[in-house]
């Protein structure tokens, strides 16, 4: 009696177990339910109106303008018509040109002379002359050295505007003073005034150059 019991109990598990796993591989369809309407057709998208007052989260809206000008022509390289290249230079050609027609004293006083000047020779019984010199024409950075029977006296003098010198001690004889451009300054050429006064103040000498670079002016003093 007792094994038939145990008999039952195991039947009945095994069907249950058996449903169990008949119950998972079965699967249950859902039946597809047609929409009355496109939910696409629901809602129709219209144009926003116009915001009337300029406005947009609090900040004010510029109104256009419509008198702008435009632009009637959009840029382009193909069609367009560029100036002559050689306007570039036209001007410093003109000014060579310019050059070729002035006579020889008016380029030498735009270029300064290219050949060594004597200011002469004069007679004094002076102990010593007074040179001074200065910058007659713009101040521009024109140097000089002065020299006394080819001795460099002053071997780097810059000229101003105000007159300054030396004291030179005449010899027996000729006293050679030279006057060399040392440069031709900014703008050229180099120019100085000189003057020459004896001990007793009497003057001697004056004269002016227009020098270019290396070029040497001359005086020379007799010294009886």
């Amino acid at each position: 009696m007792k094994f038939n019991f145990i008999y039952y109990i195991f039947i009945l598990i095994s069907i249950a177990a058996h449903a169990q796993i008949d119950s998972q591989n079965k699967s249950r369809s859902i039946p597809a339910v047609e929409s009355k309407k496109d939910s696409a057709d629901t809602f129709k998208l219209l144009p926003s109106k116009p915001n009337q007052n300029n406005s947009f989260n609090g900040m004010t809206i510029p109104k256009s303008n419509s008198n702008v000008n435009e632009p009637k022509k959009e840029f382009s390289m193909f069609g367009e018509t560029f100036g002559n290249p050689g306007e570039l230079y036209e001007k410093q050609v003109n000014k060579n040109l310019e050059s070729t027609k002035l006579s020889p004293q008016e380029v030498e006083q735009r270029n300064g002379s290219t050949t060594d000047q004597y200011f002469g020779d004069f007679k004094s019984n002076s102990k010593f002359v007074n040179v001074v010199y200065r910058d007659f024409g713009e101040v521009d950075g024109d140097l000089i050295q002065v020299r006394l029977n080819d001795d460099v006296i002053q071997s780097s003098v810059y000229l101003t505007g105000g007159f300054k010198g030396i004291k030179l001690n005449l010899q027996k004889g000729f006293n050679k003073i030279d006057f060399v451009a040392l440069n031709q300054g900014e703008s050229g050429p180099n120019t100085a005034e000189f003057q020459v006064v004896d001990d007793m103040g009497n003057l001697v000498s004056s004269n002016r150059w227009n020098l270019a670079t290396g070029v040497k002016a001359t005086i020379i003093i007799v010294k009886e």
